[in-house]
């Protein structure tokens, strides 16, 4: 409450005085700990560095957690690795990517198991917590092979995808079916994990559009640098959000400090695809914008099972149902059998519908369909993390 606000109480005597804190019923701190208490956070020592009001700061806390992730996923991949589950084959099949996925999976767990400790969380706050998570998740499934099957659609309609023979049918197609959707279940739950759970929820505590606009700067320098398929759409990316979010930072708008995570986390996550082979600009532009798409559905559903559900089902559809490559990814066993047709800017080349223009329609429908569905107004609520200042 504010000072002026607190309710008056009566004393003794019978008059009304401001009521004020009953030491009897506060917690016992002793001297010591009510010491520690006011030098956990000083400004004027070196400890601001990597300490604020919050704990962690959130980029140290980012760099924390990538750190952490690349050596349990290199551990338990090499424990994986000895005992033969991966093999080492380039075979991009459902039984050889389960294991791998979830080998990511564990080693996302566990990160996020210590750093959770660490930080004072359990890992559900992390962008889990929803007591809609069947209907969040089922609408995000629905929505992910709605939205591949309008791309697929469009591209054979306008001659850019053509179907073949069906590859698979009967029992064969059932186990495949289900396999596949094991891995990319898998998929949608770590790379969420990674980008809209953690990643957006501790950037959202602890950024401003300065720290935003340095964190761009330096991916672009990275990507500079090191190179990767498609990276022309990471600098795309980059670009695209600089003037609203410039715009939300001069306004002073409220919960902008989502807008800015969300921005980050976006870029990275087309940065994250510039790995795959077969990528042109187009898909790696595609992947920054349905992450911020996947943003915008944890600003309004409260939670990122929409994202995973969404996810997991076009990932699914685009590799298993559709038989299209997946981000450059041509796999093997699929329900239906497609080959690109015509220009790669409108089929997608190599890089699968991702890599068409067309994409980039479908992704905003999408994000229309999204915003109205579950309400607009939830995109103007208050913020959704802390000030970013005190981060």
């Amino acid at each position: 409450m504010e000072p002026g606000l607190q309710p008056e109480v009566k004393n003794q005597a019978g008059s009304r005085s401001p009521s004020v804190p009953d030491p009897l019923l506060q917690p016992a701190i002793s001297g010591h700990e009510a010491d520690k208490q006011q030098e956990a956070y000083r400004p004027d020592r070196m400890e601001w560095i990597l300490i604020g009001p919050q704990g962690l700061r959130a980029g140290w806390s980012i760099l924390l957690f990538a750190a952490s992730f690349y050596f349990f996923r290199l551990i338990i991949g090499t424990i994986f690795y000895s005992t033969g589950l991966v093999d080492e084959t380039r075979v991009d099949s459902a039984a050889n990517v389960l294991p791998g996925t979830l080998a990511a999976l564990l080693a996302l767990a566990g990160t996020a198991a210590w750093i959770s400790l660490l930080e004072g969380h359990r890992i559900r706050d992390y962008n889990l917590v929803d007591p809609r998570i069947a209907r969040h998740l089922l609408s995000g499934l629905i929505s992910g092979f709605a939205a591949i099957s309008v791309l697929v659609g469009s591209l054979a309609w306008g001659g850019w995808l053509r179907f073949g023979a069906d590859e698979l049918s009967g029992a064969q197609s059932l186990g495949l079916a289900a396999m596949w959707g094991c891995v990319f279940l898998l998929v949608g739950l770590v790379e969420e994990g990674l980008f809209r759970c953690y990643g957006l929820f501790t950037l959202s505590r602890g950024i401003n559009f300065w720290w935003a606009l340095s964190a761009e700067a330096a991916i672009c320098l990275y990507v500079l640098e090191r190179g990767g398929n498609g990276a022309n759409g990471v600098f795309a990316a980059a670009g695209l959000g600089l003037i609203p979010c410039l715009i939300l930072h001069f306004r002073g708008a409220e919960g902008s400090c989502f807008w800015q995570a969300a921005w980050v986390t976006s870029t990275l996550f087309g940065v994250y695809h510039t790995r795959n082979s077969g990528e042109n600009w187009v898909g790696i532009l595609a992947a920054a914008a349905i992450g911020f798409v996947f943003c915008v559905s944890v600003r309004v559903t409260g939670s990122a099972w929409w994202a995973i559900g969404c996810h997991a089902a076009w990932d699914w559809a685009e590799t298993y149902f559709y038989g299209t490559s997946d981000s450059g990814m041509a796999a093997q066993g699929h329900y239906l059998s497609t080959t690109p047709a015509g220009n790669p800017l409108w089929s997608g080349g190599s890089d699968g519908p991702e890599g068409s223009l067309l994409v980039l329609g479908v992704i905003v429908l999408l994000a229309l369909f999204l915003v109205v569905s579950h309400g607009w107004n939830k995109l103007r609520a208050g913020d959704l993390s802390t000030d970013p200042a005190a981060g």
